[in-house]
């Protein structure tokens, strides 16, 4: 039988006699063959029919969610006690604090190859780190660091106008602040975004069918960013 479309033939089985036959072959292997279940398929449905009973969900209840949620609590008891609605910093502090537990459990208990786990743990502790940044806004502090500390920092007490030199290092000193806080910020949700696996479809394709089995394509690429991939 053809089917023709748009004036192309579409010939449903092989024109080679020998792979002709094999699928022949096949077919009535498959059209004849008795279809029989393991004992293990019937288990499976009769465990998934009664987990969705009301009895079955309230032993679940008592004996993981309840235990779950207690120990969630607690947990996160600091940030729930000082949450508040009204500002993105509280948000960003229950992130930071349940990516503690995730990166905690993908180090110490995760079952990925050490290779690319290890650089998961890595971008997850930076970012637990840039949280805390933004958190504890250090940025003047950190370009005092580099620049030199503000001059005439108590004017307030001495009642002392700047000079121009100091006016211009001040300037210079948050600018610097400034510069260093958007750059946080961006390598921050830069690395929850992770990367673009356009580019790693580029080099993979790019590679002969040997190089594709190996697995260092992906690993020489991958950086551990993503948050999408932070799990175990």
């Amino acid at each position: 039988m053809y089917i023709a479309r748009k004036s192309v033939l579409i010939y449903p089985f092989p024109k080679d006699p020998r792979n002709l036959f094999c699928r022949v072959l096949f077919f009535y292997y498959i059209c004849n063959m008795k279809v029989e279940f393991a004992d293990s398929f019937w288990k499976s449905l009769k465990r998934l029919s009664k987990q969705q009973t009301w009895w079955y969900k309230t032993y679940e209840f008592f004996r993981r969610d309840l235990p779950y949620f207690l120990e969630n609590i607690w947990f996160f008891r600091k940030e729930l006690y000082a949450f508040r609605s009204w500002d993105y910093s509280f948000n960003l502090d229950l992130f930071r604090r349940s990516l503690e537990k995730t990166v905690d459990t993908i180090e110490h208990h995760g079952h990925e190859v050490e290779e690319s786990r290890m650089k998961k743990v890595e971008k997850i502790k930076r970012t637990i780190q840039l949280i805390k940044n933004v958190r504890s806004d250090e940025y003047v502090r950190n370009a005092e660091k580099e620049l030199g500390k503000i001059k005439n920092s108590d004017w307030l007490w001495t009642d002392r106008e700047d000079t121009d030199e100091e006016r211009i290092h001040n300037k210079k000193v948050f600018e610097r602040a400034r510069e260093l806080e958007i750059s946080e910020w961006k390598e921050l949700w830069l690395i929850v975004h992770g990367q673009d696996m356009k580019e790693f479809s580029k080099i993979y394709n790019s590679k002969t069918d040997e190089e594709k089995q190996d697995e260092g394509v992906w690993n020489d690429w991958f950086d551990g960013s993503g948050m999408k991939s932070w799990w175990d």
